[in-house]
């Protein structure tokens, strides 16, 4: 994707260092539309070992406290070579390629509630280290992306993008764009009155009811950020590789997919996001239109 020397928004709060210990357990019911969540992260320290324990607690707050990620230095390796790198620094490349697409998608989102004769209220992106607070309450890193709609901000820590690559396989650019998009798609939602009306939906739904309702929305942001790719790819901003990048994106965060490799089987009435090849087609829909009138999954098969 070709995104240097383009408009950064200015609507980037940057919260990282500020977010105490990673190691601090904490959760959250986020509001549907609220985020990404892969199986398997986060955690705790388990028992045993007290002296050894203690030094690595003492070591983790130090290292944060210096502006460095402990769990970046476990875990190793690195993104690709193709990907925005993600530093210590509060200016680092990855905080000017999230604020790059954050722009762009404010043009496009502006441009088209415009048409339609609406204003578009951006909204603000907050990088955290760990662990946040926001309007719909506390969460960490586990929880990963999320938009939270009483407060109208998207929330991500960085190295959530590392693990995207190094776990789950799905690297580049515009796969990480992709993840943002989706998120900003769930603030248009809001905007638009898709959230409101299915939070207050939900709380006469069964589970299973929820479940079901909530893939849909997660399909419509899927959706969204595919006419967010439209857009961009009618600027001329996208290279060879990166639709490529998004759709892989897409099938390797599918529910079923994250379920059979976290837990060897899947269990479709649990899911909340779609499969993969829902997301995929999902993104790949809107990005073949550009319009929102094709992103309605609530009235037509998913």
């Amino acid at each position: 994707m070709k995104w240097r020397g383009r408009r950064q928004s200015r609507n980037v709060e940057d919260r990282r260092g500020a977010g105490g210990s990673p190691f601090r357990r904490g959760g959250l019911r986020l509001p549907r539309g609220g985020g990404l969540r892969l199986p398997g992260r986060g955690g705790g320290i388990g028992r045993g070992g007290g002296g050894s324990i203690l030094f690595l607690i003492i070591a983790a707050v130090v290292l944060w406290a210096l502006g460095i990620n402990p769990m970046q230095l476990l875990g190793g390796g690195g993104v690709a070579p193709t990907s925005p790198q993600i530093s210590s620094g509060r200016n680092d490349e990855m905080k000017q390629f999230v604020a790059t697409v954050l722009a762009e998608t404010e043009d496009v989102w502006n441009g088209i509630m415009k048409s339609e004769g609406a204003d578009y209220p951006e909204p603000t992106l907050v990088l955290f280290s760990g662990q946040v607070q926001s309007a719909c309450g506390f969460a960490s890193a586990a929880s990963g992306p999320f938009y939270c709609p009483s407060d109208r901000k998207v929330y991500i820590d960085l190295s959530f993008y590392n693990e995207l690559a190094q776990r789950f396989g799905a690297s580049g650019d515009f796969a990480q764009a992709y993840v943002l998009a989706h998120e900003v798609g769930h603030h248009v939602q809001n905007i638009i009155g898709v959230l409101p009306k299915f939070n207050e939906m939900r709380r006469s739904m069964s589970e299973t009811e929820e479940n079901r309702m909530s893939v849909r929305v997660e399909l419509q942001a899927d959706c969204f950020a595919g006419i967010w790719g439209y857009y961009t790819a009618q600027k001329g901003l996208l290279e060879q590789g990166d639709l490529a990048e998004a759709l892989n994106a897409a099938q390797q965060i599918g529910d079923d997919t994250l379920q059979r490799r976290s837990q060897g089987y899947v269990v479709p009435e649990s899911f909340n996001h779609g499969t993969s090849e829902q997301r995929k087609a999902w993104f790949s829909r809107g990005f073949e239109s550009g319009r929102m009138a094709d992103c309605d999954t609530f009235n037509n098969p998913v």
